[in-house]
């Protein structure tokens, strides 16, 4: 019994990242050796050695690692670039942190779709120029639709509080079976072209995969209405942030909200910053309480799991990405 454990915390993580986390460890897991390395210098001089790891291991510090079996992703969706091919050719299993994020990501999902559904994206600016001037066509949410592309466990919370407010929702997802609560209807993605002239509210979960990747372009913002509303809070690998922006200035759409781009941080010039109904949050859609306690307690299971030669959860597709 017992493992090697290299911990290489995120770069987005804080100068605190897991302190308490090898006790932690140690403690529940019987003869875990844990190591945390504070760059990628660091981890270089140990990974030969470990069994496993945390973090974004990297294509020279996987090219060092001999006995690696298994590497936890701290994110439900990484960063472009972090299931490169000799990991993805190899033996090692991946797993991420997916469903953790799904409430306060579902939540900033309805922030979006009641500001639009209210005219708070019109009325806010009309307050900082000190104008008083009533007039916005509401969105009856009983009589509106949704279509959630991406059907996981942040697509299935947030059409179970769409269903909550009265929206009838459509998801779109490759791999789910069954229709979770407040779906009505689960398609697969070869209906998404047909099913966005239906929507009032395409709402994009979706993690950035080599199908996924520029999924939402002109041709599909032309078939929205032209009074419907685009919301982003995946990957922005997955989105042509040009052509968002071109239909927005056309009216091609009445609104579109991101929480993440194409380029980060989006560029102080760049047109979408001005697009008439445009919404943007700096990638914050993530942001909240447990979501620290919640990474770590995926990863005990895990290396409890690990340690007793059990199956381990939230296992990835790495061929997919997710």
């Amino acid at each position: 019994m017992g493992f090697k454990l290299l911990v290489l915390p995120p770069d987005d993580s804080g100068s605190h990242f897991g302190d308490d986390w090898p006790g932690r460890l140690s403690k529940a897991v019987p003869g875990i050796d844990v190591t945390v390395c504070d760059s990628v210098g660091e981890a270089m001089e140990v990974i030969g050695e470990a069994d496993a790891a945390f973090g974004n291991i990297v294509p020279e510090l996987f090219e060092r690692a001999h006995n690696l079996r298994w590497i936890s992703c701290p994110w439900a969706g990484p960063p472009a670039g972090y299931y490169h091919q000799p990991l993805i050719d190899s033996d090692v299993v991946v797993t991420n942190m997916r469903e953790i994020y799904s409430d306060h990501i579902g939540a900033h999902i309805m922030s979006f779709v009641l500001t639009f559904a209210r005219g708070l994206h019109v009325y806010l600016p009309r307050q900082m120029r000190g104008e008083w001037r009533p007039g916005y066509e509401t969105v009856h949410l009983p009589e509106s639709r949704a279509l959630v592309v991406g059907v996981g466990g942040i697509g299935a919370e947030a059409a179970r509080l769409c269903s909550e407010f009265g929206i009838t929702v459509v998801g779109v997802d490759s791999r789910r079976e069954k229709a979770p609560p407040g779906v009505a209807d689960l398609r697969r993605p070869d209906a998404l072209d047909d099913l966005l002239p239906t929507a009032d509210f395409v709402i994009v979960t979706v993690p950035e995969t080599p199908a996924t990747q520029g999924m939402f372009r002109a041709e599909q913002f032309r078939r929205m209405k032209s009074s419907g509303f685009f919301i982003n809070i995946g990957r922005g690998a997955t989105v042509v942030l040009d052509d968002l922006a071109a239909a927005l200035n056309d009216r091609e759409i009445a609104g579109a909200a991101l929480d993440v781009f194409e380029q980060e941080p989006l560029p102080s010039g760049h047109p979408l910053w001005s697009a008439p109904g445009m919404i943007i949050t700096p990638h914050v859609a993530a942001t909240g309480p447990y979501t620290m306690e919640r990474r770590f307690e995926v990863l005990l299971e895990n290396c409890v799991r690990f340690n007793e030669g059990r199956p381990l959860i939230n296992i990835v597709d790495k061929t997919n990405w997710f």
